[in-house]
């Protein structure tokens, strides 16, 4: 995995500024991995995906993010400064294992964790129930009592519960949590931490100051955009403080 430059920033923008989240992760992985397919890294499970977003993340813009978030009490916005290193799970799911097994019930189920794929799958869902119900379609693999096969469908809420908490524990890094407390109403919570939308957000702000500079660089020097962007930022933004 590599760092993204400004031009892997500038291309990645323009190409997924009006795709899904989910397509926006796999276009960021392409550019740094580039020795995997789309495919391949739509395979990764959700937690794997994730953890390989902070990596690139933190070799491309450093080890600390900072963002805002609102207080679901007083609406308060409140400012978070986190280390990638305290989100990262130490203990990645193997990529060797594709199927895990449960016994829940009497049942003996076989399953392997969610995906890019799954996730895209989902997104048309009338509600959580559904989407629930087609992700455990699609990840378990064999479900048998005695030895003898079990239609998925039949699994009971309890089990369909049991095996949404071990898919939870294999793939640690698919869902983390933020513990905050609000300064004004003292009110604490958990937030979801997606990073998928958090660098995204800094994807597009990065890139539109790019462009920025660019124009006014190009105005006042007549570069060329791929000269502008091949430069340092140090060096840009030098060449931005002689030219305003």
């Amino acid at each position: 995995m590599r760092p993204l430059s400004a031009h892997d920033l500038l291309k990645i923008w323009e190409t997924g500024e009006g795709q899904h989240l989910l397509d926006r992760a796999l276009i960021l992985l392409a550019a740094a991995c580039p020795e995997l397919t789309r495919e391949e890294l739509a395979t990764l499970s959700v937690g794997q995906r994730d953890a390989r977003l902070l990596t690139l993340r933190e070799l491309t813009s450093g080890p600390r993010l900072n963002g805002f978030v609102e207080c679901p009490r007083c609406a308060e916005r409140l400012e978070f400064d986190v280390a990638v290193a305290d989100l990262r799970v130490a203990a990645e799911p193997d990529t060797e294992e594709e199927a895990r097994e449960l016994v829940v019930e009497g049942l003996s189920l076989r399953f392997r964790l969610p995906d890019s794929r799954d996730l895209a799958a989902v997104l048309d869902c009338r509600d959580t129930a559904a989407a629930r119900d087609l992700l455990v379609r699609r990840c378990v693999l064999q479900a048998s009592r005695d030895g003898a096969p079990v239609a998925v469908g039949e699994l009971s809420a309890e089990a369909t519960t049991r095996l949404a908490r071990r898919m939870a524990e294999c793939d640690p890094q698919a869902e983390v949590l933020l513990d905050l407390r609000c300064p004004t109403c003292e009110h604490a919570w958990q937030a979801l931490f997606d990073i998928v939308a958090f660098f995204w957000a800094e994807i597009a702000t990065q890139a539109k100051r790019l462009l920025r500079e660019v124009h006014t660089l190009a105005r006042a020097y007549g570069w060329r955009e791929a000269d502008i962007l091949g430069m340092s930022a140090r060096r840009r933004q030098f060449y931005l403080e002689m030219a305003t």
